[in-house]
C-alpha cells in the first residue's frame, strides 16, 4: 500500500507516497482440523484483498527472501483496549488514572515466556530472528521457511501494473502459542522499496509566493480584477503567524508551559534549528529556549530517493509541524521523532519510541493513506501502539487528508474514483483533524471559518473574466465514513445517523473529529532553508496549508488545554472533545457559507514557483467547496465538531 503526506503548499497538493495503515485489532481465531494435524490460529487480514485468484501469477520461488515482523499480542489484548477506553472516558471512574510506560508494559506487554515461545517457533521453521523489541520479533529467511511458519503458500499477484508477493491463504500460527501473536507483517511485500544511500539529500527546491497580499483577511481588495459571486474579492493573505492563530483559537494567556509535544515524520531536516529560530525571530514568536527542541533520530536512513520516499520533500513537513506548534504553544517542549523511511515499519518504530519512552503526552502526525490501501495486519499493529499510548495518557492527532472525499484523487483513465476516508485518521483510537479556511481580521479578530474545499478558475487572457468560473476542485479537507472501522461509542448520539450509517446500519467511524486552519489560501507562513535555481541554499518564507497544518495547530491547542488543566495529561482526547460538543462558546460551528454567501480570494503566483522571470498567474479560489463533502450546522464530515473557540482551552480548567 502507499500513502500520502497531508500537505499543501500554496494550493498544490504535495503528494508523496509512503506505506502505512491503521484500523482495528486482528486477533487470532482458532482453526479446527479434522485430520489430526496441530491446530492453528488464523491471523485475520494477513491475506490482502488484491491477492485474488484472477490476479494470481503462480507460486513465489522457495529461495526468494522474506523479511517479516511478528507482532506480540501481550498478556491481555482485550484488557489493554478496555483500560485504554476507561482511562480516556470522563464518565469512567478510571478516567485519568494513567499508567507509566513500565506499568503499562508489565500489565499488558508480552511476557518473557511468550517471547521465548515465539522465537522458538520461528527458528524451528527455519527463519532467523533478526531483532526483538517490546512489540515484535523480526525475522528473515526464504519463502519455504516463511510458508512453513505461517501455514500458507506465498504467490505472486498482479496489482495494477506491477506484481507483488502475498499469502495465498490467511496466515496462521500454532495454537500452542496461546494467543501470543497479534499479527504478522511483511508476507505481503507491496510496494517494494529498495535500499539506497543512507545519507540525506540537501534542501528541497525553492518555492515562493507572489503578491499582492492581504496582511489580514480582507485587508486588500482586488479592485482592478473581475468580480466573483457579484462582488470584488480580497487578495489571499501573505500567511498567518502565531499571534493570529492564537487569537483565533482562544489561547488567552496559556502558552503550553511544562507540556511536552512530539511530532513524527520521516527523516530529519538538517537545518531545522536554524530555520525554526529564524522564523520565530522574524515573525514575533517567543524565542526558542535552550533545550526546548529535541530530535530523536534513527542511526541510518533508507529509501531516500525521489522515486521512493523523497527524503528532502519531508523537510518542509517537519519544519511546518515544528514552527506551527511553537507559534501556537510557544513554551511547549517539542520533540521531533524522525522515522528511518516512509515505510510502515519505520513509522511504527517512530510512534513506538514516543510511547515506550513517554517522550510526550501529545503527538502530532501529518501523514496518511487512503483507506482502500489499508490492511488489517498493520491496522492491528498501529492500534496497539495507540492503545498503549492511551493507557499512558498519550494522545495522537492525525491529519484527515487533503483530497476531500478522495474521488478525484483515486480516479484513473479507466476507473472512476472511490469515495473514502484516509487512514490512520480513521482509527477509533486517534483524533482525526479536519481543515478549514480561516478569516482573521484586523487586530487579530476572528471573523469566520468555512470548511476547506477549493475550486480554482484562472484569469482570462483579456483580464476581463474568470475562465470557467468557479473552476475545478483542487483540494480540500479529508472526511467521510469509514468502511472498515465500527462507530466508536463517543460518536454515538452526536454524529448524524445519515453519516454513520452510510455503509452499515450499525454505524461506522466518521472522520474528522475536530478541525483547524488548513486552506493554503488562508494558510500559515513557514520559513525554511531551500535550494534556489542559482545554486544557493538560503532561508525563505512562503504560505502553506493542508491538514498537515491543522494537525500541529490542534496538537498545540491541546498543549494549551493541558496547561489549563494544571498539567494533567488529557491523553486520548476524543471522549473529552465529544463531551464538550454543544456547550456554549467551546467550538466554532463551521459551515460552508458563514457569511450567507459564497466566498473567494484572488491568488497571484509565480509561474516558475520562485520569481517573476517566468511570468505571473492570477486565479480566483472559491472557499467552502469540498468535493462532495459539506460543512453544515452541527457535526459534519469536513470539520467534525468544529474548531476551537475562545471557551475551548478554558473548558479544561479544573477538569
Amino acid at each position: 500500500m502507499r500513502s500520502n503526506r497531508a500537505k499543501t503548499r500554496a494550493g498544490v497538493s504535495m503528494a508523496a507516497t509512503l506505506p502505512m495503515i491503521a484500523g482495528a485489532l486482528a486477533l487470532g481465531i482458532p482453526a479446527a482440523h479434522a485430520d489430526g494435524t496441530p491446530a492453528r490460529n488464523a491471523l485475520t487480514g494477513t491475506r490482502p484483498l488484491w491477492a485474488t485468484a484472477k490476479a494470481d501469477k503462480g507460486a513465489t520461488a522457495d529461495s526468494a527472501q522474506v523479511q517479516a515482523r511478528v507482532y506480540l499480542a501481550g498478556r491481555d489484548a482485550a484488557g489493554l483496549a478496555a483500560y485504554a477506553k476507561a482511562v480516556s472516558d470522563p464518565a469512567s471512574p478510571l478516567y485519568g488514572k494513567h499508567l507509566d510506560a513500565r506499568q503499562a508494559q508489565a500489565r499488558f506487554g508480552a511476557t518473557k515466556a511468550q517471547v521465548t515461545a515465539v522465537k522458538s517457533w520461528l527458528r524451528s521453521a527455519g527463519l532467523t530472528v533478526t531483532g526483538v523489541t517490546a512489540h515484535y520479533v523480526s525475522v528473515s529467511g526464504d519463502v519455504a521457511a516463511a510458508e512453513k511458519a505461517f501455514g500458507t503458500q506465498l504467490h505472486n499477484y498482479a496489482k495494477g501494473a506491477r506484481t507483488y508477493r502475498a499469502p495465498q491463504q490467511t496466515a496462521s500460527v500454532p495454537a500452542g502459542l496461546k494467543g501470543a501473536v497479534l499479527t504478522v507483517t511483511g508476507l505481503d511485500n507491496a510496494p517494494h522499496t529498495s535500499h539506497v544511500a543512507d545519507q540525506l539529500p540537501g534542501p528541497a527546491a525553492a518555492f515562493a509566493n507572489a503578491g499582492p497580499f492581504s496582511s489580514y483577511y480582507g485587508s486588500k481588495t482586488a479592485t482592478s480584477l473581475p468580480d466573483a459571486y457579484g462582488k470584488k474579492i480580497p487578495y489571499a493573505i501573505k500567511g498567518y503567524t502565531g499571534k493570529q492563530l492564537r487569537a483565533a483559537y482562544g489561547a488567552g494567556t496559556y502558552t503550553g508551559k511544562h507540556v511536552r509535544v512530539a511530532i513524527t515524520d520521516a527523516y530529519a531536516s538538517p537545518t531545522i534549528a536554524f530555520d525554526a529560530g529564524t522564523y520565530a525571530k522574524r515573525n514575533g514568536d517567543a524565542a526558542w529556549k535552550t533545550g526546548q527542541l529535541h530530535q530523536v533520530l534513527p542511526k541510518k536512513y533508507t529509501h531516500t530517493g525521489a522515486d521512493e520516499c523523497d527524503a528532502s520533500g519531508w523537510y518542509g513537513e517537519e519544519t511546518l509541524d515544528v514552527e506551527a506548534v511553537h507559534a501556537v504553544a510557544p513554551n511547549a517542549d517539542v520533540t521531533y521523532v524522525g522515522a528511518a523511511s516512509c515505510n510502515d515499519d519505520d513509522l511504527l518504530d517512530a510512534l513506538s519510541k514516543v510511547v515506550d519512552s513517554h517522550l510526550a503526552d501529545i503527538v502530532s502526525n501529518s501523514w496518511g493513506d487512503i483507506e482502500a490501501n489499508q490492511t488489517p495486519d498493520l491496522a492491528a499493529a498501529y492500534d496497539q501502539v495507540f492503545q498503549f499510548g492511551a493507557v499512558q495518557g498519550i494522545g495522537f492527532y492525525f491529519s484527515s487528508g487533503d483530497d476531500g472525499d478522495e474521488v478525484a484523487n483515486t480516479a484513473t483513465d479507466t476507473k472512476p474514483g472511490v469515495k473514502q476516508v484516509d487512514t490512520p485518521a480513521n482509527s477509533a483510537w486517534v483524533t482525526a483533524v479536519g481543515g478549514t479556511s480561516l478569516a482573521v481580521g484586523k487586530g487579530n479578530a476572528y471573523q469566520f471559518e468555512t470548511g476547506w474545499g477549493t475550486e480554482k478558475a484562472t484569469l482570462s487572457a483579456d483580464g476581463k473574466s474568470w475562465t470557467g468560473f468557479p473552476g475545478a476542485f483542487t483540494s480540500g479537507a479529508g472526511g467521510g465514513t469509514s468502511r472498515t472501522v465500527a462507530e466508536p461509542y463517543y460518536q454515538k448520539g452526536i454524529v448524524p445517523g445519515a453519516l454513520a450509517g452510510v455503509h452499515h446500519k450499525a454505524g461506522n467511524r466518521v472522520v474528522p473529529d475536530i478541525s483547524a486552519v488548513a486552506d493554503p489560501n488562508t494558510g500559515f507562513l513557514e520559513g525554511i532553508t531551500q535550494s534556489y535555481p542559482d545554486g544557493s541554499e538560503r532561508y525563505g518564507e512562503y504560505r502553506i496549508g493542508g491538514t498537515s497544518l491543522a494537525a500541529p495547530v490542534i496538537a498545540a491547542v491541546q498543549a494549551l488545554a493541558q496547561e489549563a488543566r494544571g498539567g494533567k495529561a488529557i491523553g486520548f482526547a476524543n471522549p473529552s472533545i465529544y463531551q464538550r460538543y454543544g456547550k456554549a462558546g467551546v467550538f466554532h460551528d463551521v459551515t460552508d457559507k458563514p457569511t450567507g454567501s459564497d466566498l473567494a480570494v484572488v491568488r497571484v503566483d509565480f509561474v516558475n514557483g520562485v520569481d517573476d522571470t517566468g511570468g505571473l498567474a492570477t486565479s480566483v479560489r472559491s472557499l467552502g467547496k469540498d468535493s462532495s463533502l459539506h460543512a453544515v450546522k452541527g457535526y459534519d464530515d469536513v470539520t467534525g465538531v468544529g474548531s476551537p473557540a475562545n471557551g475551548y482551552v478554558r473548558s479544561y480548567k479544573g477538569h
